[in-house]
């Protein structure tokens, strides 16, 4: 099983702290540096200093690493569009010499957008402009070089693109996921490279992945070339007393964070992801939230790794 690193700067880092992380992440062994694409904290966390761009903090995590995978979980078609998106990350495609994915997603935190005058519209509308987003982003990658891309749909139109920058991967891998139980499998069957659910009970997500599957098959689309994943809050400790302090720091408590996460020694956590493993995870996003606690990386590479 995978192991990857998922952050959520919106609740409070710098540049130089992502970088710390994505640095340490690709030194231990770790499959990937993930971010997620927020404007605004959540939990009554002040998150200073402040949101930073996905892409932008990826452009330069990208320069100062060599060989660890880099992403977003996930970008929120309400922020973007789809055109300077699939730039964006065809740039850092390049700048990273192929290793970008692109997660992305109908958006849905409301009060992030009223924060920064984000139009939020109803959630069908959403999903209407993450599907062209889709088409659109996985057109211009896969247009020929010296052939135009043309799109025309209800919410964007693209005339005679060029489809430039050609990223190096063809083209980088899209992953889309959620609880949705219609349109999000149809999406990802048709789309996606990996399917994944961030935060779910095991039920819920053995049954989605099914769901997923069902969505591959009436596309003719095999099942087996869909990557299924999972992201999970990871608090990890030598011994209880390493668990509490780490739970707290986060705001959580240990008994909850066993039965909603991945919680305990070691053993434990390497337990509670075979778990995962046997339900049809692949890979699983570590979600790291105390972002100073390198130790906590070191902990889990070290003793976590090994079971895996």
């Amino acid at each position: 099983m995978r192991l990857r690193i998922f952050t959520e700067p919106q609740q409070g880092a710098t540049y130089d702290d992502l970088l710390r992380v994505a640095q340490a992440a690709e030194r231990l062994g770790f499959d990937a540096f993930f971010r997620s694409d927020h404007w605004l904290s959540m939990g009554g966390v002040e998150g200073r200093p402040g949101p930073s761009d996905a892409w932008i903090t990826l452009a330069g995590i990208a320069r100062e690493t060599s060989t660890i995978r880099l992403g977003t979980l996930v970008n929120s078609a309400t922020f973007r569009i789809p055109g300077p998106l699939a730039i964006a990350v065809a740039n850092v495609d390049q700048m990273s010499n192929g290793r970008v994915e692109l997660g992305l997603g109908a958006g849905w935190y409301d009060d992030e957008h009223k924060a920064y005058g984000i139009p939020f519209p109803a959630v069908k509308e959403r999903f209407d402009i993450l599907e062209e987003q889709l088409e659109i982003i996985d057109g211009l990658w896969r247009t020929p070089d010296g052939e135009k891309f043309n799109f025309v749909g209800s919410h964007y139109t693209v005339t005679d693109s060029p489809a430039w920058p050609k990223p190096i991967q063809s083209p980088p891998p899209i992953i889309i996921g959620g609880y949705g139980p219609h349109r999000t499998p149809r999406l990802a069957a048709r789309f996606a490279a990996e399917f994944n659910m961030p935060f779910p009970l095991m039920d819920m997500y053995t049954a989605q992945v099914e769901r997923v599957k069902a969505a591959c098959v009436a596309i003719d689309r095999d099942p087996r070339t869909m990557k299924f994943t999972v992201a999970q809050i990871v608090v990890c400790g030598a011994n209880e007393s390493e668990i509490a302090r780490r739970a707290k720091a986060v705001n959580r408590e240990p008994d909850e964070l066993r039965k909603n996460g991945l919680c305990g020694t070691p053993s434990e956590v390497a337990a509670r992801l075979v778990e995962w493993h046997n339900a049809g995870a692949e890979t699983c996003y570590l979600q790291i939230l105390d972002l100073n606690d390198i130790e906590h990386l070191e902990l889990i590479a070290a003793e976590v790794m090994p079971y895996l």
